[in-house]
């Protein structure tokens, strides 16, 4: 029997293995998703940034020009100073729109990525370096009177050309930038081209790992329930030496370890069981065989006394032959089964000391066939039968009658017939008659022996052995003795049954 403190620990729990199972699914799902994810925020940020840095240049390509040569011109003919143009007008200061350009642009070179558009970048804030050069030339010289000319050819051949060139520079680095937007329509193609392999490559992992995870939990599930149930049904149709293993270290290797010690129990109370109902059943037959009526004993001495009384010593000592066998046979060693051939003499021993007692109403033949000497029957089986007809069939009868004892064998079950030509019964009294031999505890002296014989045949061989009775009133009596056909262990040797 298993013991309790060896079981095997739960190593696998089943929660794990379902868990398991959502894993091989789930995991995937979430570094796919993320992947997307990822990949979208990684286009959506450079598009933003490109289309942040695109607006931001195209201000300055739309307002810059217009506005520095505006205000350098009024400040050039002297209607407007660079301290007064934002307080008196419109206009903006040329200082403050380089400012302004310069920092825009530098924050632009920050998070410009292209080789292309940080070249053109450095160019625009070089640009607006000479640009601050010729303004503050232009400053000086309008410090000092008489420098008109002069400073109106820097306008038109310095300020202007630069702010015409600033111009250009910032078409020619929106256009780079615009060829960002196609280099991330490429990337974007490839990567939902990468998404679309990966998802299936994914999806095929996740199929065929599901598909695998779930046979080897689900299998490692239900084959032990499965093996269980069919043990299961095993032990409720009495088969208690059945065992099941289940080596998957989680609940279910419990259950089976105390399934498997719940059928070893069963197992040692049913054989426990049968142990008494064995000694049961021997003590039972024992005292039945004791109960067969002493009688016999008692009436034969007293025969043999007479006879000896009346100087038939030869009779006398034939009859203390007859017993002898008889009692020889009854004995047997202590043994509860004799063959076939040591009943027959058991029997006609019987007959023979009978026959000496009422020679003048009792005839008997036996005919059993020799094939049958070999078959074991339980001792003490037809005697009781015997001397039930003699009593209550022949002796009764007032004449003289006759005893016939026969056997055969038929698909392996053996059948003696006693049958005898007495006064028989009616259906009233051979109704009862077989009510009573079904019950051993009965005092009629007319089932008493019978219904011993009956029982101890029942408890030897089982219900679908014992006696039949058949009877017709004024014809006789039939008892038929139904039996297997065993081999008796002592006959096995002599007919080469080992």
């Amino acid at each position: 029997m298993i013991n309790y403190n060896d079981r095997k620990q739960i190593k696998y729990p089943l929660r794990l293995k379902l868990f398991m199972v959502a894993i091989v699914i789930i995991i995937p799902m979430i570094i796919l998703s993320v992947y997307q994810i990822t990949a979208l925020y990684n286009y959506s940020t450079s598009y933003d940034a490109i289309v942040r840095r695109i607006t931001s240049a195209n201000n300055y390509n739309l307002n810059f020009k217009e506005e520095m040569d505006e205000s350098m011109y009024k400040i050039v003919v002297e209607s407007e100073t660079f301290e007064s143009i934002e307080i008196n007008s419109d206009l903006k200061n040329p200082y403050k729109l380089i400012e302004d350009a310069r920092e825009n642009f530098t924050n632009l070179k920050k998070i410009t990525s292209s080789r292309e558009s940080l070249d053109w970048i450095k160019r625009i804030l070089l640009n607006l370096d000479t640009l601050n050069d010729r303004i503050n030339e232009i400053r000086d010289n309008l410090n000092q009177k008489g420098h008109y000319e002069e400073n109106i050819q820097m306008l038109e051949s310095d300020i202007y050309i630069l702010t015409e060139m600033f111009q250009e520079e910032i078409q020619y680095y929106l256009y780079y930038e615009t060829q960002n937007f196609e280099e991330i329509r490429q990337n974007l193609n490839e990567q939902v081209t990468n998404a679309i392999w990966i998802m299936i490559v994914a999806l095929s992992f996740i199929i065929v790992a599901s598909i695998l995870v779930n046979i080897f939990v689900t299998e490692s599930i239900t084959k032990p329930i499965r093996t269980l149930c069919d043990k299961t049904a095993m032990v409720a149709g009495g088969d208690f030496t059945t065992r099941t293993t289940c080596d998957n270290h989680d609940e279910l290797s419990i259950l089976s370890d105390s399934f498997n010690d719940m059928a070893s129990k069963l197992e040692q109370q049913v054989k426990s069981i049968k142990l008494e109902q064995e000694n049961l059943r021997h003590m039972e037959s024992k005292l039945l065989q004791t109960q067969i009526n002493p009688h016999f004993l008692y009436n034969t001495l007293d025969t043999i006394i007479w006879l000896i009384e009346g100087d038939k010593n030869k009779e006398a000592i034939d009859m203390v032959v007859s017993l002898s066998e008889f009692f020889r046979i009854v004995v047997s060693k202590g043994k509860d089964f004799i063959t076939v051939r040591e009943e027959e003499t058991h029997i006609k021993s019987y007959l023979q000391i009978q026959q000496s007692r009422y020679k003048d109403i009792l005839d008997y033949e036996i005919n059993i066939p020799e094939e049958l000497y070999g078959y074991q029957i339980l001792k003490l089986t037809m005697q009781p039968i015997i001397e039930n007809s003699l009593y209550h069939g022949i002796k009764m009868l007032r004449a003289i009658g006759k005893i016939t004892v026969t056997g055969e064998i038929l698909d392996g079950i053996i059948y003696f017939h006693v049958i005898d030509n007495g006064i028989g019964m009616d259906e009233q009294k051979l109704s009862a008659l077989r009510k009573e031999i079904e019950r051993p505890g009965s005092k009629q002296s007319s089932g008493f022996g019978l219904a011993n014989v009956n029982k101890r045949i029942k408890l030897n061989y089982g219900n679908n052995y014992g006696l039949t009775i058949q009877s017709t009133k004024g014809k006789g009596t039939d008892i038929t003795i139904k039996i297997p056909a065993r081999i008796a262990e002592v006959e096995r040797i002599e007919v080469g049954y080992e």
